[in-house]
């Protein structure tokens, strides 16, 4: 078994350094390089998106390239530290000067965690900061930021980088690694890190960590992160096709009692059924949608589009992705995907 060491972690190893290295968020990058370069800094930024988009990296590059050191950036964790008597300190500590750097950053990590409290404390800076200080607020969570500080940032949204980019950012990061991904495993570890690049970078480490040899197969992924296999996705797949009704409801209880994620199975499901209506509506698209699936699962997939009595149709991706937005909130996990089980299937 080739274990990676567990000192090395991979998010952490190719944890973007430069402008360059950051992926998918051109339009954020472009704009902060042009403030820099005109010299026009803000006295606060408010970094918002979902987790893993890269809020924190691009701060810390943001630190480097106005030629702040270690030593004058500031990494407070907002949910341990979001009282006003911890917002007191801070608030005397911005007055004093930096060690060795033209700026003191302060990076609030999960802002929205602070309580009215210690927002009031921090709209006062805010206000009237020192010269010398810069804020960079980073939340998941924006709705939560009172429009009083919104309204003193300038805010930045960090988009949720695709499957695509993340997929390819495995193979890149994998192939570094020494390990070469079989067809469609790297959009299976794209696809279980939920536009995460950190979360997907977790998965990867724990994969090849578990590998045997220096490529990796659908079939480890599958066995190692829990995800549902192929062959089940298919069979349901095949069952919608065919309005095998019964059969379907019996693949659900078989991923139920394998104990696999309905919202992960689900997601796999509606990626092949898109895959079967685009090959169907636009054959130019044959030889991209290859690619990000095995070869086994190809064949399976180019049957189904050639099926002229196929029940598989815009509906029933729609009654699909209805029944996957409501499987978090329905007290039984399974149950919104067997009624549109049964609706589909007629």
């Amino acid at each position: 078994m080739n274990n990676t060491s567990n000192s090395t972690v991979l998010y952490r190893k190719y944890r973007p350094q430069a402008w360059n290295d950051v992926i998918g968020q051109e339009h954020i990058v472009g704009v902060l390089e042009g403030s820099i370069r005109l010299g026009r800094l803000s006295h606060a930024y408010l970094f918002s998106g979902t987790r893993g988009t890269g809020k924190t990296t691009v701060a810390r590059i943001f630190a480097r390239a106005i030629g702040v050191t270690d030593n004058d950036v500031y990494e407070i964790d907002a949910a341990s530290n979001n009282g006003v008597d911890e917002m007191r300190l801070i608030n005397e500590a911005v007055t004093t000067r930096p060690f060795e750097s033209p700026y003191k950053i302060y990076i609030f990590d999960e802002v929205h965690m602070f309580s009215k409290a210690a927002f009031n404390a921090l709209l006062k800076t805010l206000e009237e900061p020192p010269s010398h200080v810069i804020f960079i607020l980073a939340t998941t969570e924006t709705d939560k930021i009172p429009e009083t500080v919104l309204s003193r940032c300038q805010v930045f949204t960090f988009k949720k980088p695709t499957r695509e980019i993340l997929a390819q950012h495995v193979v890149q990061v994998a192939k570094k690694e020494g390990y070469v991904l079989e067809t469609g495993a790297s959009d299976l570890i794209a696809l279980l890190g939920d536009g995460s690049f950190r979360d997907t970078l977790g998965i990867l480490q724990k994969v090849v960590s578990s590998s045997e040899d220096k490529k990796v197969s659908i079939a480890e992924v599958e066995k190692i992160t829990g995800a549902p296999k192929g062959s089940l996705v298919n069979d349901f797949v095949s069952a919608l096709a065919s309005r095998e009704k019964e059969k379907a409801l019996t693949v659900l209880m078989r991923v139920v009692e394998g104990n696999i994620a309905m919202k992960t199975f689900t997601s796999l499901v509606l990626e092949k059924i898109r895959i079967i209506l685009l090959l169907k509506n636009a054959p130019s698209m044959e030889k991209d949608l290859k690619d990000s699936v095995s070869q086994d699962d190809w064949k399976i997939l180019e049957t189904m589009n050639k099926d002229s009595t196929s029940n598989l149709s815009p509906k029933t991706l729609l009654a699909l992705l209805t029944a996957y937005d409501a499987i978090g909130r329905s007290y039984i996990e399974s149950l919104p995907l067997e009624l549109a089980t049964i609706e589909i299937c007629g």
